[in-house]
């Protein structure tokens, strides 16, 4: 006899241990809930601001008419992970250690951007506080980055398979594996996307579709939900294009109908938003002023330049609107912080107590142990930071000459890359029969050749959006409260902490 819904969620569930020794339910079962019986998705619509809530977002609209909606301050840098970070621990990035998308890995000696392991991320996050606040507690996080090794119950985030010979399968990867039964309702994660020329809409809409079925399936008492499709159009063609009308009538509705779907399971739900985006109309290569001046070096690599960062004297790792510069000469430190500073695009340099006064903590640059979970997180953080002009961003290119940039610069490479790079959103323009050519590179790499999909330009004068620095109130992140809380509300990113502390503890 086919079980009911609700056998199926008194059922007494089979355990499984994590390697953190924790007890969670198999999937497909319901998870125990909170004694108050509270449910709520925070959505993060990541690039929403106060000033874009209007007629092309009803739904939003309505939200913020029928709840609270305010602006919040943000961290610096305005960045993702960095933001995200704040929300979850409500430190700011001096102690919770996250200084950007990437930086230098001083023990390494190699640039990494979008590194997946929460263990990267110090303080206590807000699932392990409510947790042993309250036994049973049960957190999914769909999508917020450093979703690894994590202690939350339920996880999904993007995770490629890569094979020896060169293979890439895009797919999921979920804990405890539960990916296979939410696609096999919604279908398969629309990978492509999610990020590069074909992101779009669809990678968003999934998003919201998987958090419905992954609640219907846990119920759990936080849900995280990442929507990250304003970040798109609004970084490709400028915040104030035409076209981004389209793009947020298109996130309301995935919103608006999200809000819905969860309230009929009896899930409250609260939006907020990670930064806003300005418009650009120039980018800076700070690596190639470095290069010229002979303090940044490269190696030469199958024809073309590789970053060599033990053999530079000073280096920077670009992200957005903001660039870790790392002076590992202390003899030049003060040539390499007038030589940025002279840069057209530099609106400043930032070191020491300028470092205070942003968030971040200034790193001794006698220091090279990390051994405190403290000077961990200066430890990562370049010994400057450059930030842009507000209609600037800073690329990582560092060649001289087009023709010797490495094979990832004209590709879709987001791990390889030692910089952020928003020109993966756009084709080549120089380029002819770009349908062809992508149809030929994928038919070569089905009968098993080699293949190079170089089909990204080397154009960051393209880019006509960025974010990094800190905005107006109106420009910059927001809240819309949760519809079943009446307390106090954060006036910071980093307060969403206490905010959903105060959410499950009220009575």
């Amino acid at each position: 006899m086919k079980k009911t819904r609700m056998q199926a969620a008194t059922k007494r569930t089979r355990a499984k241990q994590r390697p953190n020794g924790q007890s969670v339910p198999e999937p497909g079962t319901r998870a125990a809930n909170l004694e108050s019986g509270r449910h709520l998705a925070v959505i993060n619509v990541v690039g929403l601001t106060p000033q874009l809530i209007g007629e092309h977002t009803p739904a939003l609209k309505a939200l913020c008419e029928s709840r609270t909606c305010k602006p919040l301050a943000g961290v610096f840098p305005a960045v993702t992970t960095t933001v995200q970070s704040s929300m979850l621990t409500g430190l700011a990035p001096a102690d919770h250690g996250i200084v950007g998308n990437g930086w230098y890995f001083r023990d390494l000696d190699e640039i990494a951007f979008w590194k997946q392991s929460n263990a990267l991320v110090h303080g206590e996050k807000i699932w392990e506080n409510l947790k042993r606040k309250h036994p049973g507690f049960q957190t999914s996080n769909l999508f917020w980055w450093y979703n690894m090794n994590t202690a939350v119950d339920f996880s999904i985030t993007p995770k490629p398979h890569y094979g020896a010979d060169g293979r890439k399968e895009f797919k999921v990867y979920s804990s405890p594996s539960f990916h296979a039964q939410i696609e096999s309702r919604i279908g398969k994660f629309p990978f492509f996307t999610f990020w590069g020329p074909r992101a779009g809409i669809e990678a968003s809409r999934w998003i919201a579709r998987c958090s419905v079925e992954e609640f219907r399936i846990h119920r759990p008492n936080l849900q995280l939900v990442y929507l990250p499709h304003l970040d798109y159009n609004m970084q490709k063609l400028g915040p104030h294009h035409p076209t981004v009308a389209e793009d947020l009538q298109q996130i309301d509705a995935v919103v608006g109908e999200l809000v819905e779907e969860l309230a009929r399971q009896g899930c409250d739900t609260m939006v907020v938003s990670e930064y806003g985006i300005e418009p650009v109309r120039r980018s800076v290569s700070i690596n190639r002023e470095l290069r010229k001046r002979g303090w940044l070096k490269v190696r030469e690599s199958l024809g073309t330049e590789l970053l060599d960062t033990g053999a530079s004297a000073a280096f920077a790792v670009a992200d957005h609107q903001i660039a870790h510069v790392y002076v590992k000469c202390p003899s030049i430190f003060s040539e390499v912080k007038s030589c940025l500073q002279g840069l057209d695009g530099i609106e400043s340099v930032l070191e020491g107590a300028d470092f205070a006064k942003m968030g971040q903590r200034p790193r001794d640059r006698t220091h090279r142990t990390g051994k405190s979970e403290t000077s961990k997180a200066t430890f990562r953080a370049g010994d400057l930071v450059a930030v842009a002009d507000a209609d600037c961003w800073l690329n990582y290119y560092y060649w001289l000459d087009d023709d010797m940039a490495p094979d990832f610069a004209r590709t879709v490479d987001i791990h390889r890359k030692p910089g952020y790079d928003p020109v993966e959103l756009f084709l080549d323009p120089d380029l002819t029969l770009i349908p062809l050519r992508v149809g030929w590179k994928l038919l070569k790499k089905t009968l098993g050749f080699r293949m190079l999909m170089d089909v990204i330009p080397l154009r960051p004068e393209l880019v006509k959006g960025s974010h990094g620095r800190l905005n107006e109130p109106s420009r910059g992140p927001l809240l819309i409260a949760p519809q079943h809380y009446h307390g106090p509300l954060p006036t910071s990113v980093t307060g969403l902490f206490s905010l959903l502390q105060r959410y499950f503890n009220q009575k």
